[in-house]
């Protein structure tokens, strides 16, 4: 089934400049990138989007860094885009990341955890609606496809 999910290239991932590499992991995947911006998330954004951590007393230090600079925010399709997703990304925490992992490779921080990704489809819908307009969405058919997944599997 196919599935479109939103992924956070966070702030240390672009200080760090792993923006190229952690995209290409997903385009080498074969998922197909269908919205991406360059943005900074304002505390109001970061409050819509963490809407469920807003009260937790460690709120405040997530949203100084998601805040501390600038994002890449992307949305993401392909067959079960959501769980491949999130298996690329690997566990939270870097240093408990299986290796090969994106986190794994990447990480060594529970909180500089470099990459966000959609854990279900309510989430990447209400996520996906925060951060991209209808008009920023560029779906398409990548003529790569046949090569990517048989037609049963999409």
């Amino acid at each position: 089934m196919t599935e479109r999910t939103l992924v956070l290239l966070k702030p240390d991932s672009i200080q760090r400049r792993l923006a190229g590499r952690i995209i290409s992991r997903f385009e080498d995947k074969g998922l197909n990138l269908v919205a991406m911006k360059m943005m900074r998330v304002t505390p109001e954004l970061a409050k819509r989007h963490y809407a469920e951590h807003a009260a937790k007393a460690w709120y405040p230090s997530l949203e100084g860094f998601i805040t501390s600079g600038p994002i890449v925010a992307m949305l993401i399709e392909g067959p079960e885009a959501i769980r491949v997703i999130r298996e690329m990304v690997g566990a939270t925490n870097g240093r408990d990341a299986a290796a090969g992992t994106i986190r794994g490779t990447f990480g060594s921080s529970r909180q500089l955890n470099l990459v966000h990704a959609s854990d279900g489809p309510v989430a990447a819908k209400r996520e996906a609606d925060i951060f991209f307009r209808p008009e920023e969405i560029n779906g398409f058919e990548p003529t790569l496809r046949p090569w990517v997944a048989a037609n049963d599997e999409v």
